[in-house]
């Protein structure tokens, strides 16, 4: 068994197509084939069951990749730490952002980061929270910025801020009057949320509760919290919204909930593998110091799970 075996069976998983995991590799289709199928033989296990279209891993085989991919990123980890990889900022990373989140922070930070760390090259990828989580037990991705807990026993979580839920209600609605409003005060039938998919959404209806049928002829869920807000000004219901997402000109539509407020914690999140810990240090430093200042005194008592 070398690890080079290990690369392709990791490959071939990842494309699952013999001549596409072949090019990943850089090696003829023959080659790639012939090595996977020397590791089957020594092992004893078939690890790709062929007669499925696409390939798929027989489950014995997804033991097998799973702690081939625990091999490598340790093997990883240990050129790193040689290379004292841990103390050096160049290079190229791959950050992975929820889109509720990207909007708003990432015009925060970009621009101080790259001005003060030129050697940094960041690939910034707008991806849904599970397939952050995916991405980085693959090792498709560095760090991610997502909502927590994740509860992932190889994945670290470093809490950045706890940003508030703001109500985001029409101008005619009869909770305006209130300064602060109660979840209990909700109505469920009303309230617009994200398309399934986004963790976002999944908060919404634990402060809110299970959706029921909706008063209106309608029932809309969209991907994008702007959509929402335009759609809650034309009074075709409320919903919720993240504080950062609050702009000039939002304020007659907002309203807070009473104290203490529901938060969402938003961390960096690594692999347990993940070394260059010299670039989360960066990231987290920079974010801290551009997030609102009313973030810095917020707390956990009512953060809110979407796992």
């Amino acid at each position: 068994m070398t690890l080079q075996q290990l690369e392709y069976i990791i490959r071939l998983d990842d494309e699952r197509h013999f001549v596409r995991a072949a090019e990943r590799c850089f090696v003829t289709q023959p080659t790639l084939t012939m090595q996977v199928k020397k590791l089957e033989e020594e092992i004893g296990i078939q690890i790709f069951d062929r007669s499925k279209k696409p390939l798929e891993p027989t489950p014995m085989g997804e033991q097998v990749l799973i702690h081939a991919r625990e091999v490598l990123r340790e093997v990883q980890q240990l050129k790193d730490l040689v290379n004292e990889e841990k103390d050096r900022l160049e290079g190229t990373y791959e950050l992975g952002v929820i889109p509720t989140l990207a909007p708003y922070l990432i015009p925060l930070f970009l621009k101080p980061l790259t001005e003060q760390y030129p050697e940094i090259k960041l690939v910034i990828k707008e991806m849904q929270s599970v397939a952050i989580i995916e991405a980085l037990h693959r090792g498709d991705l560095d760090v991610g910025l997502l909502v927590t807990p994740l509860d992932e026993r190889h994945l670290i979580e470093r809490p950045l801020f706890y940003e508030p839920f703001m109500l985001y209600l029409p101008v005619n609605h009869p909770l305006r009057g209130e300064k602060t409003i109660r979840a209990t005060e909700l109505p469920g039938e009303d309230v617009m949320v994200l398309d399934e998919g986004h963790c976002f959404r999944e908060q919404a209806l634990n402060i809110c509760g299970s959706m029921s049928d909706s008063v209106h002829n309608y029932r809309y869920q969209s991907g994008s919290i702007e959509a929402l807000k335009n759609l809650v000004k034309r009074d075709m219901g409320f919903t919720l919204i993240p504080e950062m997402a609050v702009v000039p000109g939002d304020e007659p539509y907002v309203r807070r909930f009473e104290s203490p407020e529901f938060t969402r914690e938003v961390s960096i999140v690594t692999h347990k593998g993940f070394s260059r810990l010299a670039f989360t240090q960066v990231l987290q430093q920079i974010i801290v110091q551009e997030i609102p200042d009313r973030f810095h005194s917020m707390k956990p008592s009512k953060r809110v799970r979407w796992r």
